[in-house]
């Protein structure tokens, strides 16, 4: 977690910690469950990037193009299935969607996951999907569960003891109109505060945040933190906590402690970067925060989420002026995810370094609004036909088939699994992958197994749901 540097901060920074420690106490110490030894997998990868499109990615216009067919006034809704055109990639026989060309040429590297399902949880909850996608358990859920971030943190501990082995950049959680559930995703769950993210919600600033407050000397900081640390130690409300979350959330502060005098905490100061470094990742929050995953990654991080921000109807959550949205995100991410994969490659990282890209859910074709703005009134026509250029694009929810992109990590080079429909209803017809099996997939990589297990409130709770995740093996090289 990222240390305050201003008074409103610190009270928030105060009131999340307990909020968060306490929260987390309800649900009990963790400890290994059962008889048996979880035997772990030999790992292929060490770190763990993920980069999240918050909002719900329409596979349709990233990577997995149907038929394309232009803007054209009166043209039925039921015809259209992709609003870009196709174009090749460095794979042969392999297309993904205009406005990604950079990514395209990366495809002979890549493992495309095309048939990726989840469970259909309501058609405006992203936070449940969101929630879904990011633990593995749908919410709501008596304990709170670990983010796949935190089990890693758990289970495998930092890379480097200095380095928060959980770092989660570009997701702010306050003001922008987010739910609780949303929140919850961020901590490390009934794991304790030690293995909960580092939050950097702006990776320009994400120097400040290993840093003293500007014109506080390092002893003057160091004696603040020592006070600090015995105002939580004598705080009221830790009679409600177990002794497994009191210790935990020390130990998160005096990891953050620590990180502030050390020298790795120059990984997260983008300003060493060079011009032509800083412009090919782009001037946007997301590719600086490719940026810093990288020097994240090289410093001994373990697991890093980058995320274009979720905000309700902004950004992927696209439920008007689809197409010219969706046109915008490209733009946005194509050059940085690329340069991220080549410079992970130039750096002989790649081969240890997991890279994927995700989303909550896909979207499929459907004319739908902005709740409560005057565009929902124009946008729901009665209409099966497209009117103007607001209409043109993948609105709907669609859960029933959607993309991921595997980089590195042992993951095989050059290779497709699975296939949607290329008629509408877009289904995963070949191979689906549901939500365990990718994230058995993802920690079998990074060598842990899928049935890990946890003894919380006298009952086990396993690293995918009921211990039942498969890794997919066709997906390793």
């Amino acid at each position: 977690m990222s240390l305050p540097t201003s008074i409103p901060n610190r009270r928030a920074f105060l009131k999340a910690l307990s909020a968060s420690s306490l929260a987390a106490a309800m649900s009990g110490a963790p400890r290994a469950f059962g008889e048996e030894p979880v035997m772990h997998p030999e790992a292929t990868a060490d770190c763990c990037i993920l980069l999240w499109m918050a909002g719900g990615m329409a596979a349709p216009e990233t990577f997995d193009p149907k038929t394309y067919l232009p803007f054209e006034k009166g043209l039925p809704v039921e015809r259209i299935l992709s609003t870009f055109p196709a174009i090749d990639t460095s794979l042969d026989g392999v297309k993904i969607s205009s406005g990604l060309e950079e990514i395209a040429k990366l495809m002979d590297r890549a493992t495309l996951i095309r048939s990726h399902v989840q469970p259909d949880l309501g058609s405006i909850l992203h936070s449940r999907h969101q929630y879904h996608w990011h633990t593995g358990y749908v919410p709501p859920q008596t304990v709170a569960a670990p983010h796949i971030g935190a089990w890693m943190s758990r289970v495998l501990g930092p890379r480097n003891p200095v380095m928060p082995a959980f770092i989660n950049i570009g997701q702010r959680l306050e003001g922008i109109g987010e739910s609780e559930e949303l929140k919850a995703f961020t901590t490390g769950g009934f794991f304790g505060s030690e293995f909960g993210p580092f939050n950097l919600p702006y990776p320009d600033e994400a120097a400040r945040s290993v840093r003293p407050p500007e014109g506080m000397e390092a002893g003057r900081f160091t004696n603040r933190y020592k006070l600090y640390r015995k105002l939580v130690d004598g705080s009221p409300n830790r009679e409600f906590m177990s002794d497994y979350q009191q210790e935990s959330m020390l130990r998160s502060m005096e990891n953050a402690h620590r990180l502030l005098g050390s020298k790795e905490k120059a990984a997260f100061d983008l300003s060493g970067e060079s011009k032509e470094t800083l412009a090919a990742y782009g001037e946007g929050r997301f590719g600086r925060g490719c940026l810093l995953a990288r020097r994240l990654a090289e410093a001994g991080a373990r697991f890093i989420e980058v995320t274009t921000e979720y905000i309700p109807f902004v950004h992927w959550d696209t439920h008007e002026n689809g197409h010219v949205t969706a046109a915008a995100l490209k733009r946005e991410v194509d050059g940085p995810i690329a340069r991220l994969i080549r410079d992970l490659e130039d750096r002989a990282m790649l081969d240890r370094t997991l890279v994927i890209i995700a989303s909550e859910f896909s979207r499929d074709m459907m004319i739908e609004g902005v709740p409560g703005s005057e565009a929902r009134d124009q946008a729901r026509v009665k209409s099966d036909t497209l009117e103007n250029m607001t209409h043109y694009g993948l609105h709907r929810h669609f859960t029933g088939g959607s993309s991921v992109v595997m980089f590195g990590g042992g993951m095989k080079k050059g290779h497709v699994h699975g296939a949607t429909a290329d008629e509408r209803p877009l289904i995963a017809v070949k191979d689906p992958v549901s939500i365990s099996d990718l994230h058995a997939t993802i920690f079998t990589a990074m060598g842990i197994s899928p049935k890990s297990v946890f003894d919380v409130e006298k009952r086990p709770f396993y690293a995918t749901e009921d211990g039942k995740g498969r890794a997919v093996k066709s997906l390793f090289a």
